[in-house]
């Protein structure tokens, strides 16, 4: 709430999170729709666990490290269309059980979107705005947000240390797991790659999208998983690799848009 208030909600936000949530949608129902892709992400943890990066604890504290702070907005963007999708969807498609019953319950889907933590901050800054405080809590508040930023990615190590504390082999990855991996650090930031030249974005516009595209899996992944007991080792064992494989992932992928700008 306390980066919205600072950077304002513009049309470069609205684009990008509307992109981010219709790119993770249309990819969820491609791989359902096309058996040999479903072969490949038989079940929607590792679909999630593909398609749902972790935008917030490293995407924005990555794009505020190496690109232009003209670009935050885009990255802002992308982390509450992503973030809007994993709580909105996430736990419908989870509960698998009751799967065709939650799809169809309205109630279930407004009872989402509200407790969504990106909808929680929008309606924030909306509030804001009405009430013409958004200045003078942008200014307040911004401090607390670049505190949060950064233990953020404490956060991310303490929750990666519980992991490893975990019993079973953190590397032993079937092929499912290994491509879930794949599409998460690669072929989804290509397919933005693609995308954002065809939607002729600018080279920092398109930066700020795809690192976030190239982030690890979410946190809120293996959250989800434990809350509604589905497949959570598969759920630690993805967050756990994708993360570490980012290290080296996302500087080629910085280096790599250097290079074909």
């Amino acid at each position: 709430m306390g980066l919205l208030l600072k950077e304002g909600i513009d049309v470069n936000l609205i684009k990008s999170a509307f992109f981010a949530f219709s790119l993770i949608g249309f990819l969820i129902i491609l791989i359902n729709t096309y058996q040999i892709f479903k072969n490949k992400l038989s079940n929607y943890t590792l679909q999630l666990a593909g398609l749902i990066g972790n935008t917030s604890f490293l995407g924005i504290p990555i794009a505020i490290a190496l690109l232009p702070s003209t670009t935050i907005n885009f990255t802002i963007g992308f982390d509450l269309g992503t973030t809007l999708f994993a709580w909105i969807f996430g736990p419908i498609l989870l509960q698998e059980k009751n799967q065709k019953k939650n799809i169809l319950n309205l109630r279930s889907f407004l009872n989402a979107l509200i407790n969504s933590p990106a909808s929680r901050g929008i309606i924030g800054v909306l509030s804001a705005y009405l009430f013409n405080l958004d200045e003078i809590l942008g200014n307040y508040l911004w401090i607390p947000a670049r505190i949060v930023i950064a233990l953020a990615i404490i956060i991310v190590g303490t929750r990666l240390g519980i992991i490893t504390t975990q019993k079973g082999k953190i590397f032993d990855l079937n092929e499912e797991i290994r491509f879930s991996i794949f599409l998460k650090l690669f072929i989804l930031p290509f397919i933005v790659f693609l995308i954002c030249k065809f939607l002729n974005f600018d080279f920092y516009q398109s930066s700020a999208v795809i690192l976030q595209a190239g982030t690890p899996t979410a946190i809120s992944t293996i959250l989800m998983a434990e809350a509604y007991d589905v497949k959570q080792k598969i759920a630690s064992k993805i967050l756990f690799t994708t993360t570490l494989i980012s290290i080296f992932t996302i500087p080629l992928l910085k280096i790599l848009l250097d290079v074909v700008n």
